[in-house]
């Protein structure tokens, strides 16, 4: 048996999907599935999307999406992020990946990869609206626009998008998202002067989904919510935006010991029990995604974990590959009992958002982190593999 595993339920991400699709209304869903697919699994993830009837994926990487061809992935994928000189580039245009466009240096790169190829390229401008990290500034927009119409004229590229991405998507209110909004507009009507009709407009995220329905044009691109994690508790959480976490995280006891009052536990001796007690061990940490942050002595609330439907809180420095819980109960489990860090709840565990919170940090960063030491299973409702 394993030391520790990430269960993925893939049908969490279907109905969660299910339900970005309905908020979503005319609007066509980009499941996102970079950073492999946010710890969950591209490939299974990407397959599930799919097989769901989601038309386009989004990738941050050339290498991402071409990872996807290699698994028989032949839809429609969106890949947005590279440095020059990216030999990836080349292959995308060969197997017809689309791929953003922020600069003029991006663009000369596609029309070459174009040329060698003799594919035509797809292409969805980024406008830099606010947020300001990748995305064509809107002074420089014209010159770009004007490069791009002579492209598309020459017959090696297709303009097939144009986009941007919020800052503040997920805060309900911002004031931001008008302003992202406003330029966003004034940047489609500058496309129409200059002669460049794409056929997608796509401006929301997660976050806008659920508290910016006027950010939904013609796509929008989900990537937290469908794994069933919020996208900001200003929104509310999960469960009460009806989404389910798709990730459990489980590991087994490896050790258990009693231990006298005033015995120090791991690195720095920074907790000690403060009577006779018992003591866990978990073998997973920092190296496998486990914020070392989220031992105690900490401030409140502790972080804890499940046991047998028991909460145990997590004791002293978290380590590279183990961390300690005390067992703080007359029945103490054994040696080889599961261990529920987060997941949906089931099983009295927090969720991923919980830690997050405890820890000062977002739900993504959490799943995210989740190392390779960890294997995945993937399960459906059945809760079978």
């Amino acid at each position: 048996m394993k030391r520790a595993v990430a269960r993925v339920d893939l049908s969490a991400i279907r109905s969660n999907l299910d339900l970005l699709r309905t908020l979503a209304g005319d609007a066509e869903v980009m499941a996102v599935v970079k950073a492999d697919a946010y710890g969950h699994g591209m490939v299974q993830v990407a397959r599930t999307a799919r097989g769901a009837g989601i038309a386009w994926l989004g990738v941050a990487l050339p290498k991402e999406a071409l990872a996807l061809r290699r698994q028989g992935d032949a839809g429609r994928i969106l890949a947005w992020l590279w440095a020059p000189g990216d030999e990836d580039v080349t292959s995308c245009v060969e197997q017809q990946v689309d791929l953003s466009v922020s600069s003029a240096w991006a663009l000369e790169e596609i029309l070459t990869a174009a040329e060698s190829s003799r594919q035509v390229a797809r292409i969805h401008i980024k406008v830099d609206t606010g947020l300001t990290r990748n995305g064509v500034q809107f002074e420089d927009l014209p010159t770009l626009l004007d490069l791009v119409r002579e492209a598309e004229e020459s017959g090696l590229i297709a303009v097939e998008g144009i986009w941007s991405h919020l800052a503040d998507g997920d805060t309900p209110m911002a004031a931001s998202v008008q302003h992202q909004r406003d330029v966003f507009e004034r940047a489609l009507v500058l496309a129409e002067a200059h002669g460049v009709r794409p056929r997608l407009r796509h401006l929301g995220n997660s976050g806008s989904i659920f508290a910016h329905p006027d950010c939904r044009y013609d796509m929008v691109r989900t990537g937290i919510a469908m794994y069933g994690l919020t996208p900001s508790l200003s929104l509310g959480t999960a469960a009460s935006l009806g989404l389910t976490p798709a990730m459990s995280l489980v590991a087994r006891l490896a050790h258990v010991k009693a231990v006298d009052a005033g015995t120090a536990i791991s690195y720095g001796w920074r907790w000690s029990a403060a009577k006779p007690t018992s003591v866990g061990l978990v073998p997973v940490g920092y190296a496998d995604g486990i914020p070392r942050a989220a031992g105690a002595p900490r401030p409140e609330p502790a972080v804890q974990v499940a046991i047998e439907g028991d909460r145990f809180d997590v004791v002293g420095t978290v380590a590279m590959d183990q961390f300690v819980v005390h067992l703080d109960t007359d029945d103490v489990p054994g040696v080889g009992t599961d261990v529920h860090l987060f997941g949906p709840g089931r099983h009295g565990e927090w969720t991923a958002d919980d830690w997050a919170e405890a820890v000062g940090t977002i739900g993504y960063e959490i799943v995210t982190r989740v190392g390779p030491r960890i294997d995945r299973e993937y399960v459906s409702e059945t809760g079978t593999p």
